[in-house]
């Protein structure tokens, strides 16, 4: 009998997190103070985040830091995820191919955001904090936040993009049944909010809208700090428990990957899944792909820029060294809510200029149809962000079946999408449609773009 899940015990969960800016070959740059351009220390971030979260987010000399113990007993609950032989799948394609994928949707808030919300919530209350804000995209994010902080009896408050909580009422309902205050971003109560407002009234929002308005919360609320669910580094460091899992998961399997794919809005999820295989490319000599799906309505990836920019619309955040489409973007409205983000980590953009990973770009149809290809052989309905992981693993998996290789494909599954129902419905019923971003609404969104990078 072929075994087809693979499951950790619970004294087989990883108890350190695995920092890969201590092994990479050349460092991320560092973020830059927007008015005076110089690089930015513990103390300059810790008026906006946790203080533990912003050693982790510099650090570049440890490449193991500790999970508290108290951290490790809340992912005890759900973890270890399951590592699953996607067999039915692999026959629907006639591929040669092995694909595994790394399950994330099993746990209690249905997505892999859950793992840096406990550490990020734990570091507030340990230094005293009382509140915490956010922003969320399709809501998984602000899901995790709202329990992770209702866990720490901290009081939470989320600004969701408006057009997903449109498209996905359910997820605020969620938040709301955790205790958190949900507001549509942007809003009528934030500077930041009403002054987008202001320019565009019928904007949808962004990530980069939602993330201005948590900022400036977090900046004038006492005792109140900025959590974010993806994009910085100490977000991918938590994330790596499920790279880390999954290494283990790939032993028991006897196999090891060739190619590993993961959706990509920020990095947080493709980071924890490919950040701990990498650290074998780069010090082991492993010749693994890492392949980061994105849509094609927001190719920061393979269409944006190297540059420093900032991470929110209002320029309130640092400036981070990241391929951006401009902090003024403003994205199409797919159903792919949490990868609408103008830009990419600050070790994703680094290791792609490296030549360590690379992005494709797919168009929100062929990621229905993955996602309903998936649904109908593995029975997993998939967040319509993780369908773009889909997508570009039966892309590899056809091109196994041309070329008869017997790869071994490793993709992340970072959430299930029965909360997304809506967005399926379009599909079926031949709603949806494609999105192109124009050259001319590129260079749009990247005339305010601070030109500090030489070419």
């Amino acid at each position: 009998m072929k075994q087809k899940k693979f499951i950790l015990q619970e004294h087989e969960i990883p108890t350190q997190w695995y920092n890969i800016q201590a092994d990479m070959p050349n460092k991320p740059m560092p973020p830059l103070n927007p008015k005076t351009h110089e690089p930015l220390g513990v103390d300059d971030l810790a008026h906006i985040f946790p203080r533990e979260c912003c050693v982790q987010e510099l650090d570049t000399e440890h490449s193991w830091i500790d999970i508290p113990e108290e951290v490790l007993e809340k992912y005890r609950f759900y973890r270890s995820t399951p590592l699953v032989r996607a067999y039915a799948l692999e026959e629907a394609l006639g591929t040669p191919a092995h694909i595994y994928f790394k399950n994330e949707s099993t746990n209690p808030l249905g997505s892999h955001k859950i793992n840096s919300a406990i550490p990020q919530c734990y570091y507030a209350k340990q230094e005293g904090t009382t509140n915490v804000t956010t922003e969320t995209g399709a809501g998984q994010w602000g899901m995790a936040l709202s329990y992770a902080a209702k866990l720490y009896g901290l009081d939470a408050a989320v600004y969701q993009v408006k057009i997903t909580m449109q498209q996905k009422p359910y997820r605020s309902s969620v938040m709301r049944t955790f205790g958190a205050a949900v507001v549509g971003s942007p809003s009528m109560s934030t500077r930041a909010g009403k002054d987008i407002i202001t320019r565009d009234p019928m904007h949808p929002g962004s990530l980069g809208t939602a993330i201005s308005e948590a900022v400036e919360l977090a900046t004038t609320t006492p005792n109140c700090k900025y959590t974010l669910g993806s994009v910085l580094n100490h977000v991918a460091l938590h994330q790596s428990i499920i790279g880390l899992e999954a290494e283990k998961q790939m032993a028991m399997a006897g196999e090891y990957p060739d190619t590993v794919i993961a959706c990509f809005g920020g990095g947080s999820n493709f980071g924890g899944l490919a950040f701990p295989f990498m650290r074998h490319n780069i010090l082991d000599g492993k010749t693994t792909e890492f392949i980061a799906a994105e849509p094609a309505s927001c190719p920061k990836l393979t269409r944006g820029k190297f540059e420093y920019d900032f991470g929110d619309e209002a320029g309130y955040t640092p400036l981070l060294p990241m391929f951006t489409l401009g902090h003024d973007f403003k994205p199409a409205n797919i159903h792919a809510g949490g990868l609408r983000y103008h830009g990419a980590g600050m070790i994703v953009s680094q290791l792609v200029k490296d030549g360590l990973m690379h992005g494709v770009d797919i168009q929100q149809l062929e990621t229905f149809e993955a996602g309903m290809l998936f649904a109908r052989t593995e029975g997993i309905i998939p967040a319509p962000e993780s369908t773009h992981a889909i997508a570009a693993t039966i892309r590899e998996a056809k091109k196994c079946k041309e070329t008869g290789e017997e790869k071994v494909i490793l993709f992340g599954l970072s959430g299930h999408g029965l909360i997304d129902m809506p967005s399926y419905e379009a599909y079926i019923n031949g709603d949806l449609r494609n999105y192109e971003l124009t050259d001319a609404d590129l260079q749009q969104s990247m005339s305010r773009v601070p030109k500090l990078i030489n070419d």
